[in-house]
């Protein structure tokens, strides 16, 4: 549920009433949809913060990419099937090899920090009923796929909210973690529990906000990333 709402468009008596009966996703979407657009997410992200959503998630991805796959490379068995297999499917790429790495930087962050991935990342194929799939996703990156075997072609990625599309033709992933990650602070709605670590990585090291009231977790990546 969105816990307080700061965009300017909408008047003093509806952000009170949105703080007080705490409405669904769905509700303000339907609503106030354009506040749902990317564009809108970015300017109201840039309000609060002062920082630009895509250019300042995409230079630190590109700044703590390659820190992060040496990271997961280090101590590779020590995180499952789940991270050998990433690995190794990158270690496949034979083009466009900067996208694969930034898409592995971002999909092996949950793994790393010893969370489920399948809460965040979730995936089908374009002939899949699309309802069962997202039943019961509070908080996702969903990506729809011409052939299951071939994650690295995807045909869009959408970012979902409690079990539903909010955002989606979204070029790549990090675009659509990005807008996820604006949309979360810019409504002010908690991280989910099961990616807590997650998304406080994303707020305090990609987009250093609040880094004094992170976690002894975070904290630890953030120290293995600088030094």
């Amino acid at each position: 549920m969105v816990q307080a709402f700061v965009l300017d468009r909408v008047s003093p008596q509806e952000k009170e009433n949105i703080m007080i009966c705490q409405p669904m996703v769905s509700e303000v979407q339907e609503r106030w949809p354009a506040l749902f657009l990317s564009q809108e997410i970015s300017e109201e992200f840039r309000r609060i913060t002062s920082k630009d959503l895509l250019g300042t998630f995409n230079a630190s991805l590109e700044r703590f990419g390659p820190g992060l796959l040496k990271l997961y490379r280090t101590k590779k068995g020590g995180f499952g099937q789940e991270m050998e297999d990433l690995l190794d499917k990158l270690d496949d790429q034979t083009s466009d090899i900067v996208t694969h790495r930034k898409t592995a930087a971002l999909r092996g962050l949950p793994i790393f920090l010893r969370e489920d991935t399948k809460k965040v990342f979730m995936k089908c194929l374009d002939t899949d009923i699309l309802a069962p799939v997202l039943e019961g996703a509070s908080v996702a990156i969903h990506t729809i796929l011409d052939d299951e075997a071939d994650i690295s072609h995807a045909r869009d990625h959408a970012v979902v909210l409690e079990g539903g599309i909010v955002l989606h033709e979204m070029e790549n992933l990090s675009s659509a973690f990005a807008y996820l990650f604006g949309l979360l602070y810019a409504l002010n709605i908690n991280y989910p529990k099961q990616l807590r670590y997650t998304f406080e990585a994303i707020q305090t090291i990609f987009f250093e906000l609040g880094g004094s009231r992170c976690s002894q977790r975070t904290r630890s990546l953030k120290t293995k990333l600088l030094f």
